[in-house]
């Protein structure tokens, strides 16, 4: 706020914006202990990604827990997880779309025989599919 406007005083943006001195420093201190942190886990975290490029967030997490105690370094599962979002270092599920009948194929398609059917009883019932995998 400052850079932007150097002839505001900070006495004028308490009146203004209703907070005091030491809140607006305090604010200020915590944004840069929280970027330093950043910096730090993500020191941690790049190493740890050349050597096992697939492990999950939540593993590395853990793994990360002692670092991160020896170093004060105050970070929840959550907010580790948004860090590694914001620096594209999470791992992107694989989708596993399992492949079905094709029912697109040009050649003759049966009619649906047992649509309207209601099954009451076992066995009353019995279908299979001779298509090959």
């Amino acid at each position: 706020m400052l850079t932007n406007h150097p002839n505001i005083s900070i006495r004028r943006l308490e009146d203004v914006l209703g907070f005091t001195r030491q809140g607006y420093y305090q604010y200020w201190q915590r944004q840069n202990e929280q970027v330093h942190d950043d910096l730090n886990v993500l020191r941690l975290v790049r190493p740890i990604r050349r050597q096992h490029p697939r492990i999950g967030g939540r593993k590395l997490y853990y793994f990360l827990q002692h670092e991160f105690l020896e170093r004060g370094i105050k970070l929840g599962r959550d907010a580790f997880f948004e860090l590694l979002a914001r620096n594209k270092m999470l791992i992107r599920r694989r989708r596993r779309k399992i492949k079905t009948t094709f029912s697109g194929h040009p050649f003759r398609k049966y009619p649906n025989l047992i649509k309207a059917l209601v099954v009451e009883r076992p066995n009353q019932l019995w279908v299979s599919d001779i298509s090959a995998p």
